[in-house]
């Protein structure tokens, strides 16, 4: 090991994972205290907490009084998967995709639901496709914020108001850290997992008037899971988005839930959420600047995302190096940070370019964000010294 000085201030704070991201500031599971345990979810105390969430989340994230908001089984996944398997067929439809999420449900839209009218419109790690190109003719499935590339779309005046196609947005990790224009998403998805470090399993499902109109008004060619269901004899089931959930939902992730809306309410809703998140990604952002080995994969600023902040390493000695090579590189300087406690689970996705991710959004503290910078710097001096007596 070299001897390279460490920094004298460390993150009190080191979680900085893109899912499941870091609980609120001081939380602690006395926080969990008043969970309706042992109790059904059907019973009144439990219909009441499901109720009182989905009520919090249509003001925190001011979703709009005529869209439905509905609990869902198995997360961000199981929400977007109900929209797909109930809403698609009726027309066509082109699925937008820049990472591995978006690049996901085009395989299940073409590879399992087997379309045969889905069109691709897709761009690599670092850039949104020409969002120019989309049909909205057709329904449109695309996600906000890439959590995997940290691109996100910058807003949605790329989507027309007199769409005839739906839009179909896994929003996951833009949800509670980004503005979402719901006048013009027809279909919104999202886990707790996510921005509010809410415990996982548990989706959301947010339905504008027009999704509604598309689930009674058209049945799909192939037969639908009882987790898929969102109509019954051609109407929508109106229970599901009043705490009706589909499946017995886990009360002490309602309550954790609750907790981080509850939080979130006290800033000043979603407003604040935001500014947390732009405060947390501006230090990351302001490092690159400075910074001679690292930047941002996202090639646009208008692009780049808030919250799962990826990073690519541009020192020319690393950049040298092979795919695998480049890729331990990374992976050293995660396993050094991981080690000294100051920051855990920010390597790159699994099927994204080498580099580092780290979690901006706003559970996290700006104090610990500053703290972690000359970190980055230490774990890639101590790497570059080991890599140099390596090649000696």
């Amino acid at each position: 090991m070299t001897n390279i000085s460490k920094p004298g201030l460390r993150p009190a704070n080191p979680n900085f994972s893109s899912g499941p991201c870091a609980k609120r500031p001081g939380w602690t599971p006395e926080a969990l205290a008043d969970a309706a345990l042992g109790r059904s979810h059907r019973a009144k105390i439990g219909k009441a907490k499901l109720e009182q969430a989905i009520d919090l989340t249509r003001e925190v994230l001011q979703v709009p009084a005529d869209y439905r908001i509905g609990i869902v089984p198995a997360s961000d996944t199981g929400a977007v998967e109900m929209a797909l398997w109930s809403l698609l067929g009726e027309r066509g439809v082109d699925m937008v995709a820049w990472e591995s999420f978006g690049a996901g449900w085009v395989t299940d839209v073409v590879k399992q639901l087997k379309l045969t009218d889905a069109r691709r419109i897709e761009a690599g790690y670092g850039e949104l496709p020409d969002l120019s190109t989309i049909d909205f003719d057709r329904d449109v499935v695309f996600t906000w914020n890439g959590t995997t590339s940290g691109v996100r779309v910058p807003n949605g005046d790329f989507i027309p108001a007199d769409r005839k196609g739906l839009t179909i947005c896994d929003a996951t990790s833009a949800a509670f850290a980004q503005k979402l224009d719901f006048d013009k998403l027809d279909v919104v998805t999202f886990s707790w997992q996510k921005a509010l470090g809410g415990e996982g399993a548990h989706g959301m499902l947010i339905l504008s008037p027009r999704a509604v109109e598309r689930l009674e008004s058209y049945k799909p060619a192939w037969p639908l899971p009882k987790i898929f269901r969102l109509t019954s004899n051609g109407k929508l089931i109106e229970g599901i988005f009043k705490g009706e959930t589909i499946n017995t939902p886990s009360m002490l992730c309602v309550e954790d839930y609750l907790d981080a809306l509850g939080w979130a309410k006290s800033l000043g809703g979603l407003d604040a959420l935001v500014a947390r998140a732009d405060a947390n990604a501006k230090v990351i952002w302001d490092f690159t600047e400075t910074s001679a080995w690292l930047d941002n994969l996202a090639k646009v600023d208008a692009t780049r995302s808030n919250t799962s902040v990826c990073l690519t390493i541009t020192d020319p000695d690393v950049a040298a190096l092979d795919a695998d090579a480049s890729a331990a590189f990374a992976k050293g300087m995660v396993a050094l940070l991981d080690k000294e406690g100051v920051a855990f689970d920010i390597g790159a996705y699994r099927d994204a370019p080498s580099g580092l991710r780290i979690w901006a959004g706003a559970t996290v503290e700006t104090s610990d964000m500053e703290a972690l910078m000359p970190w980055l710097n230490w774990a890639f001096e101590t790497q570059k010294a080991t890599l140099s007596k390596a090649a000696a």
